[in-house]
């Protein structure tokens, strides 16, 4: 639900619950992380932190001793999330479907881990509620692979998981004791991948139906303050913002056109990964927009200097993003590429890429180890995520506007409740 959509909706009259909810509290514009992938920006939310203190940096990772590559899952989260801190604090929380929430980590009350849990079974702390869940017929997260068959695909699996996801949250504001409850709703982020660019072209079908999914969600807010005593304040968030994708951009295609890295056997053997990247190469690329330098005594094979040769490079390739332009329209590609110590700071620095490369908005960078051509246009996922365009709602609050980011998140709502904050975070409290 990113900022100037919700707005959209809201002076198209299509969003009535939240244009009064508007008028109730403060409604406003934040910035997510670089990358703006959803793992990244909800660990810092729920830490307060940046990535070199909770240690997610992407959707995928690699150990760079070994090039084995993983998914971060909430056994690499190295930092405390606001449910933990609020239920050492004896609060009594239930938090449903976060990303990064798998496996699930005690809490004083209920947590339901995320898309990345392989079955419900296994989702849940403690696992005596997950009778409950069956009962109520939850799903963890819409089939993204069925998803890609068809559009109505798509469509029937998010509102299948919409229905899940709101039945739930009911009923565990029914008939739960809990001082704080989050459910998060994945089945937005789904839609927009799949059917953004139909929404804004005004496609004849699918616009519709785009904007009758955002009907229920309206519905789903006007019912839930609704049905919120006074002492209870309603906060809603979106963790990044949307766009329709101009181009995919291989990263690893460039990164091999200007000769930074080479590949044992080309096409690669796709069942080796990483260990397919060439003792010659100094770079690769992971999701999104990732570079590392293939440094001495850090990574596997590493051939480049640390000192001023990893320096020099670093510099070069970024300079060279910079001027990347699409081969098509002749816009650039890229607005800023920043090293690593210029966004985060902490003990797991060294696990963060060199470089981050941040496009502008349309050009979705990818991570895949060879590709023929530097662009791609497809027509399956056509929505991607952007940096600045994401929300915050307080209700009863009075906050201006200012430029502040999900980092301050974690504290605002520590705030709100009356727990003091821990030592240590990056972000601050917008009350």
């Amino acid at each position: 639900m990113p900022y100037t959509f919700m707005q959209r909706l809201i002076a198209e009259g299509r969003a009535p619950n939240a244009e009064r909810l508007a008028r109730q509290g403060s409604l406003l514009r934040m910035d997510s992380t670089w990358p703006w992938v959803s793992s990244v920006a909800w660990s810092s939310m729920m830490t307060g932190v940046n990535p070199a203190k909770h240690n997610i940096f992407g959707f995928i990772d690699r150990d760079p001793a070994t090039y084995k590559q993983f998914i971060p899952t909430s056994q690499n989260m190295r930092a405390r999330t606001l449910w933990e801190v609020l239920s050492d604090a004896g609060k009594r929380v239930i938090v449903v479907n976060v990303p990064v929430t798998y496996p699930p980590r005690p809490v004083n009350g209920v947590l339901v881990g995320c898309f990345l849990s392989p079955s419900l079974e296994k989702a849940v702390y403690p696992p005596s509620y997950l009778p409950t869940l069956q009962s109520l017929g939850y799903i963890v997260d819409a089939d993204p692979w069925k998803a890609r068959e068809s559009k109505d695909l798509a469509l029937q699996e998010v509102n299948s998981v919409l229905d899940a996801r709101i039945r739930t949250l009911f009923h565990m504001l029914d008939h739960e004791q809990w001082d704080y409850l989050h459910v998060h709703v994945m089945e937005t982020d789904r839609l927009h991948h799949f059917l953004w660019q139909q929404m804004e072209e005004g496609h004849a079908t699918y616009a519709p139906a785009f904007y009758d999914f955002y009907r229920r969600i309206d519905d789903m807010l006007g019912e839930l303050a609704g049905r919120l005593d006074e002492n209870t304040t309603l906060v809603w968030m979106a963790d990044h913002g949307f766009c329709t994708i101009k181009k995919e951009v291989y990263v690893n295609r460039w990164l091999m056109d200007n000769g930074w890295l080479h590949l044992r056997n080309v096409p690669p053997d796709r069942k080796k990964g990483l260990d397919e990247i060439d003792p010659r190469s100094v770079a690769y690329s992971l999701d999104p927009g990732r570079v590392f330098i293939r440094v001495q005594g850090r990574e596997k094979e590493g051939s480049v200097p640390p000192g001023a040769a990893y320096e020099g490079l670093r510099d070069e390739i970024a300079a060279a993003a910079l001027e990347l332009t699409d081969p098509d329209s002749g816009e650039r590609i890229f607005q800023a590429a920043f090293r690593r110590e210029e966004l985060y700071h902490g003990p797991y620095l060294e696990q963060a890429a060199d470089l981050i490369l941040a496009p502008y908005d349309g050009y979705d960078p990818k991570g895949p180890l060879y590709k023929e051509d530097l662009t791609f246009k497809g027509d399956e996922l056509v929505g991607m995520h952007t940096h600045d365009d994401a929300m915050l709602y307080v209700g009863g609050q009075t906050i201006p506007q200012s430029r502040f980011s999900v980092l301050d998140v974690m504290p605002t709502l520590l705030d709100l409740m009356g727990v003091s904050p821990p030592p240590g975070l990056d972000g601050k409290s917008l009350l």
